[in-house]
Order: structure tokens, then sequence, then C-alpha cells
């Protein structure tokens, strides 16, 4: 009977530790966490495109040759056989970058029949110190209600237009234009809107 006793106390120890260890460890459903799923929905309409925000700003384009003077100003240069060369933007001894200056005419033939025009972005210090400089130098200051206007003397200017102005420059709030003579400034539309 002891014999049978512990035979019964072993199996039922075997049976208990096989309980035990079958309760303490993870299932296979736990083992391993069932997919998360996932349900795609089709918007009824597309999904708008992000819009500037306040902080960035609108998207300001770079000035080019072509776009500060009208689109039929350049029509008209180009159907004349003409062509723009770009460079910097340099009043004075400043250049400005952000700026361009830009001489149009037929560069195939030698002439010296070309117009010149310029805009650049400019600030308050920058035109302060470009005006000073030029009026330093001999240049003529006219303040109106478009802005300040910085001329050459007309005894040094290779060209001038009808009413005596050569290389004019015109200050803004915030910007400044270039042009070979006076009347020339009025082809510098820029921004354009």
């Amino acid at each position: 009977m002891t014999r049978t006793l512990t035979r019964i106390a072993a199996t039922f120890a075997v049976a208990a530790t096989a309980v035990l260890i079958t309760a303490c460890a993870p299932s296979a459903a736990e083992s391993e966490p069932e997919p998360t799923r996932t349900v795609e929905v089709e918007p009824s309409e597309p999904a708008p495109a992000p819009s500037a925000s306040a902080s960035s700003g609108p998207e300001i384009q770079k000035p080019t040759c072509e776009t500060i003077i009208s689109p039929t100003t350049v029509k008209d240069f180009e159907s004349l056989g003409w062509t723009s060369l770009s460079d910097a933007f340099v009043v004075g001894s400043v250049e400005i970058p952000d700026g361009v200056q830009c001489i149009w005419g037929d560069f195939s033939t030698a002439s010296d029949d070309v117009q010149i025009f310029g805009w650049a972005p400019i600030s308050a210090d920058q035109a302060s110190s470009a005006e000073s400089e030029l009026v330093g130098q001999g240049w003529r200051r006219e303040d109106s209600a478009d802005g300040t206007y910085i001329t050459e003397s007309a005894e040094t200017a290779m060209s001038t237009d009808e009413d005596g102005y050569g290389v004019t420059y015109l200050f803004g709030d915030g910007w400044v234009k270039y042009a070979d003579t006076k009347q020339g400034l009025l082809l510098v539309e820029w921004p354009q809107s």
C-alpha cells in the first residue's frame, strides 16, 4: 500500500507540476500578439494642399530680367532681337544679393544701343548709406511722392533723357529701382501684381 500511495503521490506531484507549469506559461495566443487591424478609408474629396503658415510668410519670387519689366516690354525687346544680361545689383559700393541688374540689347553686334534696369529689396539702413554715398559723389537727390530719386550729375552722364536725367535710382519703402534714365524707371514694374 505504501507503494501505491507513493505512486499516487508521484503521479499527483507530476500532474500538479504540469498544471502549475501550464498555468504559469504564457499561452500561444499571449506570446504572439494579434496584429492590429487597420481599415483604410478613402476620402470623399482630395486632401487640401498645405498652405503657408503665418510664420513662414508668402513665397517671394526672385526678380529676373524678364520679370522686373512688363511682359509687353520683354516681347518688344525680343522682337528687336535683344536679349538680356543679368548681374548683381550694386548701388554705390553696396551689393544687394537678392536684386538683379539687367542690360537689354543686341549683343551680336557692337553697339551702345542698350537699356539698363534693376530692382532690389533694400533695408532702410542700406538705403540711407547708399543715398549718402551717391550724394557725396555729386549725385542729385530729389524727394517726391514716389520715393527718393538719386540721379547722376548731368555733366558726367553718358546719356540723358529729355529732362536731363542720366542713371537714376528710385528708393521706396523696402526696395530700390534702377534705370539708365529717370524715364526708364517707368518700365520697372516689380513686384508685378
